[in-house]
């Protein structure tokens, strides 16, 4: 395989990760995928249609649900055709270049994703603590600012992740162990050393998706405490279950987030099956639950939904 350069030792492509002995099974998993992939871009969409022609959705809340259907989607479509495409067409090599704009995709929208997670938190904690000054904190143009700061957070911090591995000599093997390019996934590759890669994603995802998760937890303490303080139990479950598609979602997004970064810790040893298979559900799990979540739990989703089936129906 030959090299970018004579100067370096950086390869011209890596080789994405295949499960050895299933090899014969990647046209199915490519149908699993590929149903799931148009799931989440359905869902996602009709999100983002309805939000936009139905006027009582105009609000915060929805506007951060749109933002969220929006990086889903992004998220999705940056991984899973390629993924695709190595399934079914057993292309699986991917160039240096394409891997570093994929892994800067992948976390830097991951990052966005979590922040946005965060704005919702706190909507939910304004609207059940502070409902009187909720149209006054969380205005259009609050929820605008929050996500151009949402944008911007997730690409300051992640930008240097690929930047940090462009010097680096890779002579060794150039296999993943994923169908897409991450981070450490790409850095353990390296025949270097990594300390400043592995010091600065700690760092990035601890003051990221680590301090956002905490300040979710504490959103929902103080709601926990000013819910605790209604006079009767009807009105307390009725106010707390305004969180329930919010908390779903948060553990949609975080509990897979953490399986792969224990996969990746602690799971050099396991089979690659469980690397492949831990992947695409951190990339497609929440694409495909994030709308289903909201679409059950909100009745004027709901309704535009069913409105549109009779549409098409008739």
């Amino acid at each position: 395989m030959p090299f970018r350069n004579s100067s370096d030792l950086s390869p011209s492509s890596f080789i994405l990760a295949s499960i050895p002995g299933l090899e014969a099974a990647h046209f199915w998993m490519a149908i699993l995928l590929c149903s799931m992939y148009i799931v989440a871009v359905t869902g996602n969409c009709a999100v983002l249609f309805i939000v936009k022609t139905e006027p009582s959705l105009h609000a915060p809340m929805y506007f951060f649900l749109c933002m969220l259907a929006a990086i889903d989607l992004a998220l999705s479509t940056s991984t899973v055709p390629r993924v695709l495409s190595f399934y079914w067409f057993n292309t699986r090599e991917i160039s240096f270049g394409a891997c570093l704009v994929q892994m800067f995709l992948i976390h830097t929208l991951s990052a966005i994703e979590s922040t946005v997670l965060l704005a919702m938190a706190v909507d939910r904690y304004v609207a059940i603590c502070h409902p009187l000054r909720h149209a006054a904190i969380l205005t259009n143009t609050a929820t605008a600012k929050i996500g151009l700061v949402a944008m911007a957070r997730g690409v300051v911090f992640f930008l240097p992740l690929p930047l940090l591995l462009l010097p680096l000599p890779f002579c060794n093997s150039r296999v993943l162990s994923h169908s897409f390019c991450l981070h450490q996934d790409v850095m353990n590759l390296a025949c270097a050393n990594t300390t400043a890669n592995v010091v600065y994603g700690l760092t990035a995802i601890m003051l990221v998706m680590g301090l956002d998760a905490i300040l979710i937890c504490l959103s929902y303490i103080l709601i926990l405490k000013a819910v605790l303080r209604l006079a009767s139990w009807k009105e307390r479950l009725k106010v707390f279950s305004t969180c329930i598609a919010h908390i779903c979602v948060v553990l949609a997004f975080y509990v897979p987030l953490i399986g792969l970064s224990v996969v990746h810790r602690f799971g050099k040893d396991l089979a690659p099956l469980v690397h492949i298979t831990m992947g695409n559900v951190y990339i497609l799990v929440p694409a495909v639950l994030n709308p289903i979540i909201y679409g059950v739990r909100t009745k004027q989703i709901q309704r535009r939904i069913l409105n549109l089936i009779h549409i098409y129906n008739n």
